[in-house]
């Protein structure tokens, strides 16, 4: 496994896998430009709604097709693009029929004429349940597309490059999990070596790709994975468009596996920034390049800054937003763009007529103000990824939630009726800034950029222009707007259609928000923990207990790091911390250094090869209403920092799967890895830090 990946290149670049209208030849041979440039290598060729890649993938290219198939190709080649070819027959092929398979090898073969030699089978997105004939040649799903696969992988001369897309693309969906997957061991141990799988993390939208989460599929398929990362794809909600940098992949992946391929927004234009951070990102690798100050003290990837690829993404596209010379724009550069008067601008205008100039008490003449990076960063924020808002626009949500929730405020004689009215002209200048980047954008001379964007930013700006016209209210500035919901209101003045009828009728309706309890401005203190402390801790700890268990408490079995938590046993000196809001104690971190004694006072076994370089014993609460990571992330270094005082090298965890967000924040600090604990349950995952 290790040593194939190591004597391929790695392979970056972008998938076109997306449901929806596809890229035209002119986009794809720009699509190319901008990979030479920025230093991706490869193109999958994977458009869902080509008929001929999926639906009717038997049928053949007509000589037009070809002919625009051929050129494409060309283009590639010219500009050092790997053009990968990619078939999914998965939705009606017998596998077991040789008819099925030649039509296979007939189409494919077609293309190789084109000039292609790197193809790839995706079995994505399709029914599991086989036909009678496949379940009699076949003993399972993954037998029967192993087979076609290494028959086509064969007859096509075993290509350099040659991708399989499998149907459990993910880890959420295989049964019962990666791990324990029959399916994947199936590719694992039945796919020709020289088969690359593409995957795409730990959901079809992965949040985070850890490396731990990479090395155990690569384990299970033998192989290292080409990430098919759908993290900027926008296909499942036309609603959201994604302006974000790539981020939650850490640089210590790119060792580890054979590739990254983004499939981005389905919008072309807008896709610059998705594709120039994950160029920026595959540049970066986790022994070299520069330490990034800035990032590391976010306990983030010291080798890559995602918000340093962002800008560096945004200047660059700036420039793009600039250039006149596309079809459907501007009759006139603005005036900072003007160049000077050419022959066909002097014709615009009638002979003999002078230029209009407004008189006294006029109207001025109306000026488009050039377009600036700060709008793109606005811009970005407003549109930023899946699982996140970008900065401003967090801010702005936590802005009108403070002047909501202290509405009162607003029109009463208190101490804060001079903040709300304060941060209300806050939020009216942020709102404003937003109207602003509209009116930029839409006088900006690239039209083709502008189009794609134009429904998002109109949808924006109107649902921005109600919450401050909502605030004004509030505030007793204006009166009620025809746009706020009144009995009868406009159909423009809110969030509709039949599948928002559906989805507010729903229980779980809201449950995935971004921002559903934004956080209120909180002061945390930290300070050591003391013996009173006892009783706060364990009601945390049975608190949290509670509400991620599937069973009974009493049915799981303990661990030592329970029993720190519970009292049965004592943290060593100097290794106990509680954090402390307005209301009271709301979380903690325990440490204990004498783990063996402790162990064998509660019957339990400890591993001695990890108390070798983990020798100390960590665990951490915190309630769910510490919804800002930072004071956990505090007391935890102060508790780690304190323990390496005492002369300890290492320190490890113990950790259930349920635990989802421990696990999270854990694995965001980027210095505790996962490690093998043997005697313990499979629900346990245990992580060490060295010191």
């Amino acid at each position: 496994m290790t040593s194939q990946s190591e004597t391929r290149r790695f392979v970056s670049g972008v998938v076109e896998g997306f449901y929806g209208r596809p890229w035209t030849m002119e986009q794809r041979t720009e699509l190319f430009k901008r990979e030479q440039k920025w230093g991706l290598n490869t193109y999958l060729y994977a458009p869902k709604d080509d008929y001929k890649h999926r639906m009717y993938w038997r049928d053949l290219y007509s000589a037009e097709e070809a002919e625009q198939l051929i050129a494409l190709i060309s283009a590639a080649k010219e500009h050092e693009v790997e053009f990968i070819y990619a078939i999914s027959p998965g939705l009606d092929i017998t596998f077991s029929n040789p008819k099925e398979v030649a039509a296979l090898k007939r189409k494919l073969d077609q293309v190789r004429e084109f000039g292609c030699r790197s193809f790839s089978l995706l079995f994505d997105d399709i029914e599991t349940e086989m036909c009678p004939a496949d379940k009699q040649a076949f003993s399972s799903f993954a037998h029967a597309q192993v087979a076609i696969t290494n028959e086509v992988y064969q007859h096509l001369g075993e290509p350099e490059t040659f991708l399989f897309c499998p149907t459990d693309y993910c880890a959420a969906f295989c049964t019962p999990n990666v791990s324990q997957s029959s399916y994947l061991h199936t590719l694992g141990e039945k796919l020709l070596p020289g088969i690359d799988v593409l995957w795409t993390g730990p959901k079809v939208v992965s949040h985070f790709i850890s490396v731990e989460s990479i090395d155990e599929v690569s384990s299970v398929l033998k192989r290292a994975p080409v990430i098919w990362d759908n993290i900027h794809a926008n296909d499942y909600d036309p609603q959201r468009l994604f302006l974000g940098p790539y981020k939650e992949r850490p640089t210590e992946l790119i060792p580890k596996l054979r590739g990254v391929l983004t499939n981005p927004n389905c919008e072309f234009y807008p896709n610059f920034v998705a594709i120039h951070t994950l160029a920026t990102w595959c540049k970066a690798t986790a022994d070299g390049g520069e330490r990034d100050v800035e990032m590391s003290d976010e306990g983030q990837d010291l080798c890559y800054s995602p918000q340093r690829a962002l800008t560096l993404a945004l200047t660059d596209w700036l420039q793009d937003f600039l250039i006149l010379d596309q079809p459907g724009g501007p009759r006139h550069a603005p005036a900072h763009l003007k160049k000077e008067s050419s022959n066909e601008e002097s014709m615009q205008t009638a002979v003999g007529e002078a230029t209009y100039v407004p008189g006294p008490g006029e109207n001025p003449l109306y000026t488009a103000e050039p377009l600036t990076l700060q709008d793109l960063t606005l811009l970005s924020d407003l549109f930023y990824l899946p699982y996140e808002h970008g900065p401003t626009a967090r801010t702005m949500l936590q802005e009108l939630d403070w002047l909501q929730n202290n509405s009162w405020a607003a029109t009463a004689e208190t101490d804060k009726t001079a903040e709300w009215h304060s941060r209300a002209q806050q939020f009216d200048e942020m709102c404003d800034a937003v109207v602003q980047m509209f009116n930029r954008l839409s006088n900006a001379p690239n039209r083709n950029i502008l189009y794609d964007l134009y429904n998002y930013i109109c949808d924006i700006k109107s649902g921005i222009g109600m919450a401050r016209e909502h605030v004004k209210k509030l505030g007793g500035l204006s009166q009620p707007s025809a746009q706020l919901l009144n009995d009868d209101p406009e159909p423009w003045g809110f969030r509709g259609g039949l599948s928002g009828e559906f989805q507010r009728m729903l229980p779980c309706h809201g449950n995935r928000d971004l921002f559903r309890h934004p956080p209120k401005t909180a002061v945390y203190s930290i300070r050591p923990y003391c013996p009173e402390d006892k009783t706060e801790v364990q009601r945390i700890f049975k608190e949290m207990q509670r509400e991620k268990s599937e069973v009974p408490t009493i049915a799981k079995p303990h661990l030592i790091s329970d029993c720190l938590s519970t009292g049965d046993l004592i943290p060593s000196p100097q290794c106990g911390l509680v954090l402390e809001d307005e209301v009271g104690m709301c979380g903690f971190a325990l440490g204990l250094t004498n783990v063996k004694p402790a162990a064998a006072k509660m019957k339990m076994k400890v591993c001695d090869s990890v108390l070798r370089d983990f020798p100390v014993l960590v665990t951490m609460q915190l309630l769910p209403r510490v919804t800002d990571p930072a004071p956990a992330k505090r007391m935890l270094t102060s508790l780690l920092s304190s323990i390496r005082s005492c002369g300890s090298q290492g320190a490890y965890c113990e950790l259930r799967e349920c635990d989802r967000r421990m696990l999270d924040f854990y694995a965001k600090l980027g210095s505790f890895k996962t490690i093998p604990m043997a005697g313990l349950p499979d629900d346990i995952i245990v992580m060490g830090s060295r010191l």
